[in-house]
């Protein structure tokens, strides 16, 4: 088990352990099918992946408990969201 899952910091980031769990899955995934990691790292651990882009604030669950990410792309405003369980165009 990654160490930052053994730290309240994470659970506590992302409202609750059943909210992680979710979090988690719904990004693995959306990894598996082949979105981008939304942080620099190489190697072929998803879950590392994941853990890093929530420590990092990159993603989170919306109120409706849709996979959501901070960063601004093209198709979206600067700050805005895009649901990341949804094929991108």
């Amino acid at each position: 088990m990654l160490e930052e899952l053994k730290e309240e910091l994470i659970v506590n980031k992302v409202g609750g352990r059943f909210k992680l769990s979710t979090l988690i899955q719904k990004r693995m995934i959306a990894l598996n099918q082949g979105a981008r990691p939304l942080v620099d790292m190489r190697g072929p651990d998803k879950m590392t992946i994941v853990i890093q882009e929530i420590m990092q604030d990159k993603i989170f669950l919306d109120l409706s408990g849709n996979l959501q990410t901070s960063e601004a792309t093209e198709e979206v405003e600067e700050g805005g969201t895009v649901d990341l369980t949804q094929p991108s165009e």
